[in-house]
């Protein structure tokens, strides 16, 4: 998932301890034998928009603040979670206008594919 995401022509950036360039990759081969866990963000141009876009036009994903499920979740957290911050407070979170997050969960990795590529198209 987030080397699908990371070479999407959508998105700007992933952000995925198990993927080789993050800072922390070492960490992830040491304790977790090179497996990141189920959550990962990655930002899409167009910022608040676009999150709230993407967000509508998913349809296996379900648009939840909460992550961690046996379900796959997605949020934007500049308009949920963080929706009272202003920008300022909202950088200090580190926390940008462009970030969602994913939880993935146990369905099938083609159908979750699949429906990102359908919702990267409406962001």
């Amino acid at each position: 998932m987030a080397h699908y995401l990371q070479k999407h022509a959508k998105v700007a950036w992933v952000n995925y301890a198990a993927l080789p360039d993050h800072p922390e990759h070492a960490l992830v081969q040491k304790y977790l034998r090179g497996h990141g866990s189920g959550i990962l963000t990655f930002g899409l141009p167009g910022g608040r928009e676009a999150g709230a876009r993407f967000l509508d036009a998913l349809q296996l994903f379900t648009r939840l603040v909460n992550l961690g499920d046996a379900k796959s979740l997605a949020t934007h957290p500049a308009s949920t979670t963080h929706r009272q911050l202003n920008a300022a407070e909202l950088e200090k979170a580190g926390v940008t206008l462009d970030t969602v997050r994913l939880s993935i969960g146990i369905e099938h990795i083609d159908d979750l594919l699949a429906d990102l590529e359908q919702a990267l198209a409406s962001a």
